[in-house]
């Protein structure tokens, strides 16, 4: 699986908002650099995100974004989702609408064990435990392995 840049930013984008919610909406151009994101980059993140029901927007001097829900209602998977679509697809389709045949024939079921896998991990952990660094305790534990951590 691959994360993309642009999930990557929506996520970053999501938890700084996470973190400020308290202090009112905030202005693209923080987000972008408290971040480290191509501000116009960020700009159409956001617009995906909004329209998405993710975030909302307010014009103005006071304007800028802010979470549309509480962070603990909002996912992982939720983001990604919002501005690249399904978590887990295979060229472009998302597995239950593949086919193989011959020795082929079993990679279906492994690409639905990944799906599954993925969606566990990222639906199972929300903005909040991220901002928070709290990950829930199943998903701390998959980083104990010192493979975890290493590329083959």
């Amino acid at each position: 699986m691959r994360i993309s840049a642009r999930a990557d930013y929506a996520v970053r984008a999501a938890l700084q908002l996470a973190a400020s919610r308290d202090d009112g909406p905030l202005k693209a151009e923080a987000i972008a650099d408290a971040q480290d994101i191509p501000h116009k980059f960020l700009e159409g993140i956001l617009n995906d995100m909004r329209r998405g029901g993710l975030v909302l927007s307010q014009r103005g001097g006071n304007g800028g974004y802010r979470l549309a829900r509480p962070a603990e209602s909002i996912s992982i998977a939720d983001v990604i989702r919002v501005v690249e679509g399904p978590l887990v697809s295979v060229r472009g389709v998302r597995p239950p609408e593949l086919s193989y045949t011959g020795p082929a024939e079993s990679l279906l079921p492994l690409w639905i064990a990944l799906r599954s896998n993925v969606r566990e991990i990222l639906e199972g952990v929300s903005l909040a435990d991220v901002a928070s660094a709290r990950l829930p305790a199943d998903v701390a534990a998959l980083t104990d392995a010192p493979k975890a951590w290493v590329n083959p």
